[in-house]
């Protein structure tokens, strides 16, 4: 990898890790269709750490719910009455709600390893993605806001975080999916999407840090790797406040469409390919 794909990949990355098109399948999509020959185990890593270089974005546009939050939790234990407020109440559903992609990241990390070096595999995973937007769409009443969220619902969405450990099927869109079908207004279930992306995303790069201190060359892949991250940071900041003004009177439908769009190109690519 090179500083112009990491830079082309990390802006790639900002801009789709928000929007219910799966960033994971673009950052195997687009190297393979520019065929870029990178490799699949350092692509994996860049594709974990600027997950967290988005995670980052998330920081700043939700940093005052952030902090609201974890003062909320730490008075609560405090206190011993840790789900006294709605707002320590989130903190821990929250929490609750990444324990089922965690899990499953664990068990399965070989194998998603392997999945990141199929383009065919990662397209069909993006129809996917549009079978869980359309679904979203018909299936959610969007009559309830993040007040009235329980453990319940906390569960059901972190198990749709847990299917988008693949690449092709994106974790806000499937996340937006769960909640949606616990008929959450699309802003609640994207904002819950969102905030509950922090655990998970810091998890992952707590164990791609370990993964990337035995690259070769650490120094040079940092070089090349650090302007792919402030490159993802800034766009998925953006693409953070574009998508929630944009799900206030707007359907999933189009997203569907895209990546079903971008998934059979794909797969006539990797069959023209062979």
């Amino acid at each position: 990898m090179n500083i112009f794909q990491s830079i082309l990949l990390g802006i790639v990355q900002g801009l789709t890790e928000f929007l219910p098109v799966s960033s994971s399948a673009h950052l195997v999509i687009v190297p393979y269709l520019l065929n870029w020959d990178i490799p699949a185990a350092q692509a994996f890593i860049f594709d974990v750490l600027v997950q967290v270089a988005t995670l980052v974005a998330v920081f700043i546009y939700f940093w005052r719910d952030i902090v609201e939050i974890v003062k909320a939790v730490v008075q609560g234990v405090i206190k011993k009455a840790p789900f006294a407020t709605p707002t320590a109440r989130l903190g821990w559903l929250l929490l609750l709600a990444t324990v089922p992609a965690g899990l499953f990241g664990l068990l399965f990390k070989d194998a998603v390893e392997s999945a990141f070096g199929s383009p065919r595999v990662t397209a069909l995973f993006l129809f996917v993605t549009a079978g869980l937007l359309v679904v979203a769409e018909r299936v959610g009443k969007r009559n309830r806001d993040l007040e009235s969220l329980s453990w319940k619902d906390a569960l059901w969405v972190g198990i749709f975080q847990a299917m988008a450990i693949y690449p092709g099927i994106s974790r806000s869109g499937a996340t937006i999916t769960g909640g949606m079908t616990r008929d959450f207004q699309r802003p609640a279930a994207a904002r819950f999407a969102f905030l509950m992306s922090i655990p998970i995303m810091l998890a992952s790069g707590l164990l791609a840090s370990l993964d990337f201190a035995k690259l070769p060359n650490l120094g040079a892949s940092l070089l090349v790797f650090i302007p792919g991250f402030i490159a993802a940071a800034a766009v998925g900041y953006l693409a953070i406040r574009w998508l929630l003004r944009y799900l206030v009177q707007h359907t999933l439908y189009d997203f569907a469409i895209y990546c079903a769009v971008l998934g059979l190109i794909t797969l006539l690519f990797t069959f023209v390919r062979g």
